[in-house]
């Protein structure tokens, strides 16, 4: 690739200017909603491009936003403590910083143990990572000229210009974000302006650059606080401003001769946020504000962007629905009517009242939309059905729906934009946890799907997958997805990896992991238990596992690690658990409920002390958290329930598998007093327990707290990811090696 610079000292552009540089010092993706899903590629990838339609726009309005959650693994000045609010039970911030001190140093004290394997752990991490890392990055096409970020670097190509010329529009660095990432990019109609979303690792909001391209780009405008934005002409853009992890406002400002800012909505509602979009013809920008159970959608005619939006239906409680549009319609994707699944529904513009609904598309019974992606002519739903993936293609054109089944090995679709919805083929890729993204393309006029030729990168490919189904306590079927290398003998004595998430109708994160393949290769068996409270099954999955159905979800993963080890896979003492955030309540109550199950557990920013962040009506998520964990302060019934399950409140003492939780000073999502409190408490009970029960060779587990002050909820830099996933394989492999080390000593003895 032959590189021209185009830029002349961006940096100097920016002295002068006065505004507020939020400078980048962590992490906000589910996606993360996985342990283990955490390691990125050295220099992060624009997550998101101009005209492409998002994930978020086709799961529940709870998920539109997975990092607005508990539940999740999207913008920077570093986030204000929140200690003060957040120690009504540790007395007071001296004895606070105490705690956290002590934590700090226990954690340098035993990390030594820990030192060689996570060294060993790391240098393999690495290596795989040169073999599957593509270095190639989402390409977006406007014309003749093609955009790709790589490495914090904005570039240019002509499409085909077979010289493979490109020049380098700007950098984070020329712009003062050194350590920031950029998560999204919007180019207007015309390309005379580009806005960008730069964010950084410790902070959980984002700063929008407005530049302005030609030969030499320069920066138009900052804005801090940005969570989404949208051009809906050549010089009008919308944008969403974001507070205490909160969306309720939508701006518009202009960059004509006469430039001006106002503000086009506001949200009264705290359960609601509020993101915009643009429909993929860019005829209206939709101002969509969900709460996690109802929807309510305005439109923005892009002709005529002055004009005040107008509603497409009044919120009604319990319906959601999204919006496209196509030839002066709107295609509506919304739960209406029974059963209370996704359906792909249309109506004339000018009469867009749900009582003008007609019924296009209708899902099967259990069936989870992932994505779904309008063309001109076609429209294409990506699904998922009792563990596997499917295309559904709707044709416009011949009113027609063929359905594709996709290969039987893939867990997980990574969607590319597609910005000119009048493009004749559509591309993505497929994944799972062991196998890395393969690039596929659906031709429209072929009718066909096509599997693109990629380098072959020296991987293991005798990973076998398992889907199970568990029954569980109220006979309910519940999905495992179970990974294992198929040379592996003796499955009963291997080391098995459970995960769990099972909140706010998301799914466990199944994309490809270096670290996943590594424990294949190693001899790990990986099981992934699809508990209600997920999204695996649809909407009505989630619903069956949230507020007074929370047990249901325990219930469902004490059932998914009996089956297996019913079945061979492993057994108790060879058994961990790992969940990450919302999961962490799951994986917590279990530990309370059935520790004999399993020997280790790893928590990632979980999600442990239900009852008492409930009831803290001051922190920014718990008003909106109300429709998923319900409200202890007006119901007390619900009080009842939550302390029936929340893992800070059943703490007894009893023997505990060890426990390796990583948090973060930063999180405003999970507040950090919690997990201490947790800690302090579960370790006091694991000792009293073992005090109690003295015995030769009784053993005692491992509580460890990593505290991490470089980091928050939503997303780590490539190092520290690198070395946290390192540190938890590390402690499950020194745990189960324990145990050999025992067995073969009471061998000896006997």
């Amino acid at each position: 690739m032959k590189v021209r610079t185009s830029y002349v000292g961006l940096q100097n552009l920016l002295q002068g200017l006065s505004f507020s540089v939020r400078y980048y010092s962590k992490h906000n993706h589910l996606q993360t909603i996985c342990f283990y899903s955490k390691i990125k590629p050295k220099k992060c990838h624009i997550l998101d491009w101009s005209g492409s339609t998002c994930t978020h726009r086709t799961v529940t309005p709870g998920s539109t936003v997975p990092c607005r959650f508990f539940s999740c693994k999207q913008e920077g000045t570093k986030i204000p403590s929140k200690r003060k609010q957040n120690t009504s039970i540790i007395t007071s911030e001296l004895s606070y910083k105490n705690l956290l001190k002590s934590e700090q140093e226990n954690w340098n004290y035993i990390s030594a143990r820990y030192k060689a394997m996570t060294k060993r752990i790391k240098e393999k991490l690495e290596q795989l990572h040169k073999y599957t890392f593509n270095s190639g990055s989402p390409r977006i096409r406007f014309g003749e000229n093609v955009y790709f970020e790589e490495n914090g670097c904005i570039f240019l190509s002509k499409a085909d210009d077979d010289e493979g010329i490109v020049d380098i529009l700007f950098s984070t660095e020329d712009l003062g974000f050194s350590d920031a990432f950029i998560q999204r990019i919007r180019i207007s109609p015309d390309q005379r302006y580009m806005a960008i979303s730069l964010k950084s690792e410790n902070s959980e909001e984002a700063t929008c650059v407005i530049m302005k391209l030609g030969h030499s780009p320069v920066v138009e405008k900052v804005i801090p606080n940005v969570f989404s934005f949208e051009w809906a002409t050549n010089d009008v853009l919308y944008y969403t401003s974001q507070k205490n992890l909160k969306c309720q406002n939508v701006f518009m400002t202009t960059f004509t001769n006469q430039k001006h800012t106002k503000l086009v909505y506001t949200e009264q509602d705290a359960r609601f946020f509020v993101d915009i979009y643009c429909t993929k013809d860019r005829r209206f920008l939709t101002i969509n504000s969900n709460s996690k159970t109802t929807s309510e959608v305005w439109l923005v005619d892009c002709r005529h962007p002055f004009q005040l939006p107008a509603l497409v239906q009044a919120r009604t409680q319990g319906i959601i629905y999204h919006v496209e549009h196509r030839n002066d319609e709107l295609y509506i994707l919304t739960t209406y009517r029974e059963p209370a699944e996704y359906k792909l529904m249309k109506a004339p513009v000018a009469s867009s009242g749900m009582e003008n609904w007609q019924l296009v598309y209708a899902l099967e019974e259990k069936t989870k939309l992932v994505d779904l992606e309008m063309f001109s002519d076609h429209c294409i739903m990506f699904l998922k059905n009792a563990g596997h993936l499917y295309l559904s293609v709707i044709s416009f054109v011949s009113h027609s729906v063929q359905s594709i089944k996709l290969p039987t090995w893939a867990c997980e679709f990574e969607l590319e934009s597609h910005p000119e919805h009048t493009t004749s083929t559509c591309y993505f890729q497929l994944t799972s946890p062991v196998h890395p993204p393969k690039r596929f393309a659906y031709s429209f006029k072929e009718n066909n799907l096509i599997e693109q030729a990629v380098q072959e990168v020296p991987i293991i490919t005798n990973c076998h997958t398992t889907r199970l189904l568990a029954k569980s306590k109220d006979e309910t079927l519940v999905p495992i997805t179970v990974f294992h290398n198929m040379n592996s003998k003796e499955l009963h004595r291997k080391p098995l990896l459970v995960h769990v998430y099972g909140a706010y109708g998301i799914d466990l994160n199944m994309s490809f992991k270096e670290e996943k393949l590594m424990l294949i290769e190693e001899g790990w068996i990986l099981a992934y238990c699809h508990v209600r409270g997920g999204g695996e099954l649809g909407l009505s999955w989630h619903k069956d596992g949230c507020q007074h159905n929370k047990l249901k979800g325990l219930h469902d993963l004490k059932a998914c690690i009996t089956l297996l080890h019913e079945l061979g896979f492993s057994q108790p003492k060879y058994t961990a658990l790992a969940a990450a955030s919302a999961g962490g309540v799951l994986a917590g109550a279990l530990c309370n409920a059935d520790p004999e199950l399993i020997r280790a557990m790893v928590l990632q920013a979980p999600f442990v002390d239900v009852l008492n962040t409930m009831m803290k009506t001051h922190l920014p998520l718990t008003i909106e958290e109300q429709e998923e964990w319900g409200n202890p302060l007006a119901d007390e019934k619900c009080m009842k329930y939550i302390k029936s399950y929340c893992p800070y409140q059943n703490i007894k003492t009893q023997c505990y598998p060890s426990v390796f939780i990583t948090a973060y000073e930063n999180d405003q999502r999970i507040p950090l007093t919690g997990v201490l409190r947790y800690v302090q408490k579960l370790r006091k009970a694991a000792l009293d327990h073992a005090s109690r029960t003295s015995k030769k060779g009784n053993w005692i587990p491992n509580i460890i707290l990593d505290i991490q002050a470089n980091g928050s909820h939503c997303e780590s830099s490539w190092e520290d990811s690198l070395n946290e996933v390192a540190r938890h394989l590390a402690f499950l492999n020194k745990e189960l090696e324990e145990v050999c080390h025992l067995q073969q000593h009471m061998k000896s003895c006997k």
